[in-house]
């Protein structure tokens, strides 16, 4: 007796079934640029680095930091320089004699502080330190030269 072999002339396939009329490469990749194309994605030759643009925000924010750092580094020479703040203080406070704004009595309570929590807090660069430089009392500490010089650093 022999023995019976059957070879099955189904084997299987993988992937997509095929079209009957399949398009070339190179149609396929004219289709999808023109896709691409239509939804607004433009094609890319080359890298070229991308310039890192800030808002003017953050460019105001950094100078307002680096200003404070000079007022502070100014002011740990010299501390007599801390009556400007108080003097400053003292004059908005009577413009505002009926009821101060808050920022006023807080910068008030702050410069009670010792002149290191001073310093470290006024550049800090937090959301706090950013909201409490923006009504700064140290007005009047920097020369002009000195405030000059940061701003040209800070030219956009």
């Amino acid at each position: 007796m022999g023995i019976l072999t059957t070879t099955s002339s189904k084997t299987a396939v993988r992937g997509r079934p095929r079209k009957l009329n399949p398009l070339s490469a190179a149609e396929r990749m004219r289709r999808m640029r023109a896709r691409r194309q239509a939804s607004g994605l433009r094609t890319v030759t080359r890298w070229e680095p991308q310039q890192t643009v800030y808002s003017e925000h953050r460019l105001i924010e950094a100078r307002s930091l680096a200003m404070h750092a000079a007022i502070a580094q100014k002011i740990e020479r010299d501390p007599r320089l801390l009556d400007i703040p108080h003097r400053n203080l003292a004059r908005w406070a009577a413009r505002a004699a009926s009821k101060p704004p808050k920022w006023l009595r807080e910068w008030r309570v702050l410069l009670q502080r010792p002149w290191s929590e001073i310093a470290a807090i006024m550049t800090e660069p937090s959301e706090n330190g950013a909201r409490l430089r923006q009504s700064t009392p140290f007005a009047g500490v920097l020369s002009a030269s000195e405030r000059a010089r940061i701003y040209e650093a800070f030219r956009a």
